[in-house]
């Protein structure tokens, strides 16, 4: 199986520089709100139909790359 994080993509001249799913104009962020509103994977991928199950997977192992810091530091505002 390919590696998923390979369908993820950052390109400056799409999306603002922002992580987006193998060039298609789908942010990364866009997916993780989508999921996290209460979306199934399969209701994604019927809405969005030129993605596949791999790229729902992709996302995730992104943001779970992400999530995984050193250390946190918690800033207040004053």
């Amino acid at each position: 199986m390919e590696n998923l994080l390979d369908r993820i993509v950052i390109d400056p001249q799409i999306c603002h520089g922002k992580p987006i799913i193998r060039g298609l104009r789908y942010p990364v962020e866009t997916v993780l709100e989508l999921l996290s509103s209460g979306m199934s994977q399969d209701e994604i991928l019927e809405d969005y139909e030129d993605l596949e199950a791999e790229d729902v997977l992709a996302v995730l192992q992104y943001a779970a790359k992400l999530s995984k810091v050193k250390s946190v530091v918690d800033i207040h505002a004053a």
